[in-house]
């Protein structure tokens, strides 16, 4: 990887729907997620409402994983390993 993470291509990309609430409609509370195709460790995330269209943010997964882990200790909430 080359170190820009917007300059990899998603094209064929199998990205997963996380929702929540739906307190708007269809898609209005979810994001989109995937592993950036050819790579080991980027992924991508966007958002599915129809003005965030085109919108998304990529991280590597030290990145990911400091977020995450640092999301979920702010909300107290427990992580479980599978």
């Amino acid at each position: 990887m080359n170190g820009d993470l917007y300059s990899l291509p998603t094209d064929g990309a199998e990205f997963q729907q996380f929702c929540g609430g739906n307190a708007g409609g269809e898609n209005e509370t979810c994001v989109r997620f995937a592993r950036i195709p050819g790579t080991e460790s980027a992924f991508v995330i966007r958002d599915s409402k129809p003005e965030g269209t085109g919108h998304e943010v990529r991280f590597t997964t030290a990145e990911l994983d400091d977020f995450v882990l640092g999301y979920a200790a702010q909300r107290g909430l427990t992580l479980q390993s599978s």
